[in-house]
């Protein structure tokens, strides 16, 4: 009996994470990637104890993969150094089961992909489409034959072709006021043990060290969408270069770099939830399914529990289904992530709008609401994320 063939569209973390996920539940697989070749540059990704219970639900390590080294401390800080609040990593652990990492993406999408069969990877391979998605799908693409699939996972990312043409009465994309930097920098003399986060005057600058030994560095102000500068270093340099330390001197370093290792993009969230997260056989995971903002770290997190949940649901590729129980397990994928999800996208934007207040009456009171909450509860206020991982049934 011929597997079934699953079209994955997009080989970002979460189509990598179901093309892994499918693989080992005897799945055919083909991921249909549209850049030429794999990414060698670009920022980190925090893997939260949600996304690592996930990823080992179908025997990925991803410290394994991508190095283990975890940071001493989490918080938040002001612009002049102060912390507001700050957490033990091991705290963390003792309360979640484990630590979370921050990884370089590259790395990480680069041992998800080694875990497939070579010929199952297609760079430089866009999908213009797909047929039949009630039925039989038929997934189109730009440089080569047609592709009949049982199942087609579009993670082609926050600005999805297929949910435009599967959805297009709905909403689409909601800018939520900020543009964002990210880099990764080499800076081992500097010692810095902390994952921080600073909050301005709506402008917010980010530390997290990678377990590779290198730190990822991200920065958001509030500007009209569209708003960009010559040189994304000096315009860091000119916004945060007055804060506190080591921010000076991770800008010292950011500024070696050549100006196209410093990223921007304007954050965009989904305006709306999608009325499902399937529409005949195609399924949507990831950002194509709830693009969040990246307040809360979540976003990658979220794309990993799709695909693993998803891989869950499904039938095993080479069983015996008369009845064909695809359908209805991608009926039972929306159930379990669309809420889930939506609470988490919701979530993520109320944070951004607290990060990016302006008004300095304002400022001094979130600042002072966040010093006076205990450590414990605002750990606690972390369950229903870090906790809230469970494969249905």
């Amino acid at each position: 009996m011929p597997k079934r063939h699953v079209v994955v569209v997009g080989a970002g973390i979460g189509g990598l994470t179901a093309a892994v996920a499918l693989h080992r539940r005897g799945w055919h697989v083909t991921v249909c990637e549209r850049a030429p070749e794999p990414p060698t540059t670009g920022a980190g990704i925090g893997l939260a104890p949600n996304a690592l219970r996930a990823l080992d639900a179908i025997g990925v390590d991803a410290a394994r993969a991508a190095g283990s080294s975890v940071p001493v401390t989490m918080g938040l800080r002001r612009s002049d150094g102060r912390w507001l609040t700050r957490a033990a990593t091991a705290d963390m652990a003792a309360r979640y089961g484990m630590p979370p990492i921050a990884v370089p993406r590259p790395a990480f999408t680069a041992a998800l992909a080694a875990a497939l069969p070579p010929e199952a990877l297609l760079y430089g391979t866009a999908v213009t489409g797909v047929d039949d998605a009630m039925s039989r799908p038929t997934v189109r693409t730009a440089v080569g034959p047609d592709l009949p699939a049982d199942l087609v996972v579009a993670a082609d990312g926050i600005r999805s072709p297929l949910r435009r043409m599967c959805f297009p009465d709905h909403p689409g994309l909601h800018y939520i006021g900020e543009t964002a930097w990210r880099t990764i920098v080499d800076a081992p003399d500097l010692r810095i043990p902390a994952m921080s986060e600073t909050w301005g005057r709506g402008e917010r600058f980010g530390v997290t060290p990678l377990a590779d030994g290198r730190l990822y560095l991200y920065a958001t102000a509030v500007v009209p969408a569209g708003t960009s500068s010559a040189d994304s270093r000096a315009e860091l340099r000119h916004r945060f270069g007055s804060w506190h330390d080591p921010i000076p001197a991770l800008l010292d370093r950011v500024h070696r770099l050549d100006r196209a290792d410093v990223l921007q993009n304007d954050l965009y969230d989904l305006a709306a939830p999608l009325p499902r997260l399937h529409h005949g056989r195609i399924v949507w995971l990831g950002d194509a399914a709830h693009a969040m903002a990246p307040n809360l770290g979540q976003g990658g997190c979220q794309a990993i529990e799709d695909a693993v949940v998803l891989a869950h649901l499904l039938p095993h590729g080479d069983s015996v289904d008369r009845m064909d129980s695809v359908p209805a397990a991608l009926v039972a994928y929306t159930a379990a992530r669309r809420d889930r999800t939506d609470a988490v996208r919701v979530r993520a934007r109320r944070i951004g709008r607290l990060g990016a207040l302006r008004n300095p009456l304002a400022v001094a009171a979130r600042d002072f609401t966040v010093r006076a909450t205990p450590t414990h509860l605002a750990l606690r206020g972390m369950d229903d994320l870090f906790n809230g991982f469970r494969l249905p049934g």
